[in-house]
């Protein structure tokens, strides 16, 4: 494997506040690598670190061999970014914004034509080239966004929550495109993400960071094989006896969660009647019982104890304090 990233004991500490604990990773050229968490994981903090928006308070990384710390210039002429907050300028047009960001990296005018027409047309963008992007939808302007990080031929492109705050088709349609700038440019693509769901179909590989440290990091489908079987989940009125209930019957791992009781075992479905008449028996009541193939989310909740929608509330006042911070550094 080409190593597009390195990352070494990466750290970034704000006051007493520790945003990324001690991190390493490797990411291969052309591979889509998921960072998935909850807000305030260390998520934002990493890319800003990986694209010299930030300073690592210790450890190295390193952009195609290019020192992040040493050599900011070089590690900006290779990478395109489309961070959280959008950065358009909505009295322009579509080719007005992908020019004057052009001009910016000194593209010649007529390479910077052919490019804005290039890319205008892969993000189907083409027929709007001279509306104000003011007029434009979310979905529209995120690919306005991704097309303008692509202008100067980055070959690392980094994606902050690239579909939040998008509708479901929407988001589709720009994974869709990611996977084909992947595929087709081969661009080596890191992005952050707190839909599982979406990283699960797209990335070749996650690493799962949690209170700034990475807690899982593989393929999906291995991670997912890392769960044991199906995943059978219980709804109860009483969650702590079914889990009483169950925990010495051997049949699997058990986590608790929202009222719900989730047991990971192989070939749930032959242990459905084992367990129902196990909770019968000890006279406990079932209000629902299924049955699903492991997911990014049941990884989560392995390693954490959490569902991420759980440590996304538990994260306000972090992300609160780490708000108060970046804006200080």
């Amino acid at each position: 494997m080409t190593v597009a990233i390195h990352v070494e004991h990466l750290i970034r500490k704000f006051d007493d506040l520790t945003a990324v604990d001690d991190i390493s990773f490797d990411i291969g050229k052309g591979e889509i690598f998921g960072l998935l968490g909850p807000n305030g994981a260390g998520k934002t903090t990493t890319l800003s670190m990986l694209s010299t928006m930030l300073r690592p308070t210790s450890g190295t990384a390193t952009i195609n061999g290019i020192d992040v710390e040493h050599d900011e210039d070089g590690v900006r002429k290779s990478i395109g970014i489309v961070f959280q907050d959008q950065s358009l300028d909505e009295e322009l047009t579509a080719w007005e914004n992908m020019d004057f960001h052009g001009r910016l990296y000194r593209i010649p005018k007529e390479t910077r034509n052919e490019r804005i027409a290039e890319l205008l047309k892969l993000v189907e963008l083409e027929d709007r080239k001279d509306d104000i992007v003011k007029t434009f939808s979310g979905g529209m302007r995120r690919r306005l966004e991704i097309a303008r990080g692509l202008l100067h031929h980055p070959s690392v492109l980094f994606l902050d929550e690239p579909t939040l705050g998008l509708d479901p088709q929407t988001r589709n349609h720009l994974w869709q495109y990611i996977a084909t700038l992947a595929r087709e440019k081969g661009i080596t693509i890191i992005i952050t993400t707190h839909y599982m769901e979406e990283a699960d179909r797209l990335c070749n590989r996650v690493a799962i960071i949690d209170h700034g440290r990475i807690i899982a990091m593989d393929t999906p489908a291995k991670l997912k094989d890392g769960i044991g079987g199906d995943v059978v989940t219980i709804e109860s009125p009483d969650p702590d006896n079914v889990v009483a209930a169950l925990s010495g019957s051997g049949l699997g791992k058990l986590e608790r969660f929202d009222g719900k009781v989730t047991l990971s075992l192989e070939n749930a479905e032959q242990h459905v009647s084992e367990i129902v008449i196990l909770l019968a028996n000890n006279h406990i009541p079932i209000e629902a019982i299924a049955i699903h193939k492991p997911t990014l989310e049941d990884v989560f909740l392995s390693f954490t104890g959490k569902t991420i929608r759980d440590q996304d509330a538990d994260s306000k006042e972090n992300m609160r304090r780490y708000q108060k911070m970046m804006m200080r550094h």
